[in-house]
């Protein structure tokens, strides 16, 4: 069975540990997914120079945030890593070189979210690096040779936010409406996907509201990930909604 693709909105790291509207539907989620045999996260938080995917048998849960209550950084997600799933991504991804690297592990971008996901944490998890130096298109370019781990029980995973401007989040404050310019610029994500528009790629094109939603690529990036493994005709729907802080899209997207 050819698996789905997912991008999920993960937000603030306290979803981790809150029951609220995300954290069920990421639930419901995992819960209407054929069961993987190994995950292949790409998260927002490693985004360093050169492409790496995580190698190591047991990838170290990495609280790579500050401020945020204590409970929040005794969570630990123990699930195990895969060399042979890095192995063939280093492979599909050739002849771009990637570092096969022990030295990260799951940051919150991806143990976050399946905490969620996969509370048991008994699927084998490797997470891959986003290479700063890259374009965006170079980006999508890259992100299509990874298609056929589809065919071989992997699910791709993308962790991000559509919209994600912390410069205009609404911190400590009461919850506020989310800003014009994030939801139009959300909106046109929509517009562009159901139209199989290369603009959604080349983002920096769409004016005004996507650089003050897209300040920086890195949160943005997983989502191009996940579209470059849809196959023409693939269904997309949108099973994650909301904003958060008036500035964070929460939205989530399922390939297949």
């Amino acid at each position: 069975m050819r698996m789905p693709v997912v991008f999920l909105g993960h937000g603030n790291p306290m979803n981790a540990i809150e029951e609220n509207p995300y954290s069920l539907a990421w639930r419901r989620v995992a819960s209407a997914l054929p069961r993987p045999r190994a995950i292949l996260s790409i998260s927002a938080h490693w985004y360093v120079p050169g492409a790496r995917v995580t190698a190591s048998a047991r990838p170290q849960t990495i609280h790579d945030f500050g401020g945020f209550p204590p409970q929040l950084y005794r969570v630990e997600y123990p699930a195990s890593g895969s060399l042979e799933l890095a192995q063939h991504v280093r492979e599909l991804l050739a002849p771009a070189p990637v570092e096969l690297d022990e030295s990260w592990g799951l940051d919150h971008g991806t143990w976050s979210l399946l905490v969620h996901l996969y509370p048991l944490a008994d699927i084998p998890v490797v997470q891959l690096g986003l290479d700063e130096r890259l374009t965006a298109v170079q980006h999508d370019e890259l992100a299509q040779r990874l298609r056929p781990l589809r065919d071989e029980g992997v699910l791709i995973l993308g962790s991000g936010n559509v919209v994600h401007n912390l410069h205009a989040y609404a911190w400590g404050r009461h919850p506020r409406e989310p800003y014009d310019w994030a939801v139009r610029f959300e909106a046109r994500v929509r517009e562009l996907i159901a139209a199989g528009d290369r603009r959604v790629v080349e983002y920096e094109q769409l004016g005004e509201d996507a650089e003050l939603s897209v300040p920086t690529p890195e949160h943005y990036l997983p989502l191009i990930y996940v579209l470059a493994q849809r196959t023409e005709g693939e269904a997309v729907s949108y099973p994650v909604e909301g904003f958060d802080g008036g500035s964070v899209s929460m939205l989530g997207l399922r390939i297949g």
